[in-house]
């Protein structure tokens, strides 16, 4: 079946005669008329019944017309986006999966914004860890970034190994609680384990059967469960719950002006090193676009890492 011989038959529905639709097509009612017959022959069906007076479609030949219909609409509206790209520059294509860091949030806004063509294609995933390895590997990003503590590093690289992909290192930080800004952790001059227990933790929801391996934050020393927690899916709710309760959350710490407004970081006593990073599949050719989006991740962390160490010590 093809989209010329659809064209045929709603024609034909048009004219209500296949001389008719010939004509208007430019083309010959003996040719016309064997497309159809090839096209009903292949779906096994009667698509109209031929007289003198012209056709009178079946109802499957009708139901066929719906269909075909919506075809050429959807075929047309593809050509109209895409028509005089040919002439113009390629698009630009950039796709990005994260974990829920929004300190680098302003990389990709600035490779936004220094943009000068009129074509370009981006896409921004926000996913877990697991997510965010799944979307690299099956092509969906060209990038993923992600964090990883040491309760979680051995099996993280085990598995980026597998899947034939490597981890690049940005910066290697303590972890550091978060929480809101007048919240009685931030009269402590570094926090312990003990100071936490009367607070609720707040952690980011894994996907269903992720392995304890797969979560965001930097676990507690002694990975013991707090008696409190709260379990959310989203950075927006999860920046409103740590500005607006005693909740707290553990994780790289790194800030920048607009969070630390609402949200401080605090030194955790006995924290263990993270590591923030980015994934890809090993030997994939980088675009300019996605050089240029690396070294702005390179920016952006060593940015976020003066301003905790200048403002939040």
């Amino acid at each position: 079946m093809t989209f010329q011989q659809l064209l045929y038959v709603v024609e034909i529905s048009k004219c209500g005669s296949i001389n008719k639709a010939a004509q208007k097509l430019y083309i010959s009612q003996t040719g016309m008329s064997s497309a159809v017959r090839i096209l009903e022959s292949e779906l096994g069906i009667c698509l109209f019944k031929r007289s003198s007076r012209g056709v009178e479609f079946t109802s499957e030949g009708k139901r066929f017309v719906s269909y075909a219909v919506s075809l050429l609409e959807q075929k047309k509206r593809i050509e109209q986006l895409y028509e005089g790209c040919l002439e113009a520059d390629s698009p630009v294509t950039l796709s990005v999966s994260a974990q829920r860091l929004t300190f680098l949030l302003g990389a990709f806004t600035d490779i936004i914004n220094s943009l000068q063509t009129h074509y370009y294609d981006f896409n921004y995933r926000e996913s877990n860890i697991d997510g965010v390895i799944d979307d690299v590997y099956d092509h969906r990003a060209d990038i993923g970034i992600i964090t990883l503590a040491e309760h979680t590093e051995q099996f993280i690289m085990h598995l980026l190994k597998l899947r034939n992909m490597e981890f690049h290192e940005i910066a290697e930080v303590k972890a550091r609680v978060y929480c809101r800004v007048g919240h009685p952790l931030t009269r402590l001059e570094a926090i312990s384990e003990e100071d936490l227990k009367k607070y609720p933790y707040l952690y980011f929801e894994r996907g269903l059967g992720s392995a304890v391996e797969f979560s965001e934050e930097a676990h507690l020393i002694s990975l013991k469960k707090p008696e409190k927690t709260i379990c959310v899916n989203n950075s927006m709710v999860c920046s409103f719950l740590l500005s607006e309760t005693d909740a707290f959350t553990i994780g790289t710490g790194l800030s920048n002006k607009k969070m630390s407004k609402k949200i401080a970081s605090l030194p955790l006593l006995n924290a263990n090193s993270i590591r923030i990073g980015w994934c890809c599949i090993k030997n994939q050719p980088q675009s300019p676009q996605l050089q240029e989006y690396i070294a702005l991740l390179e920016k952006y962390t060593q940015n976020a890492i003066q301003y905790t160490q200048k403002t939040q010590m």
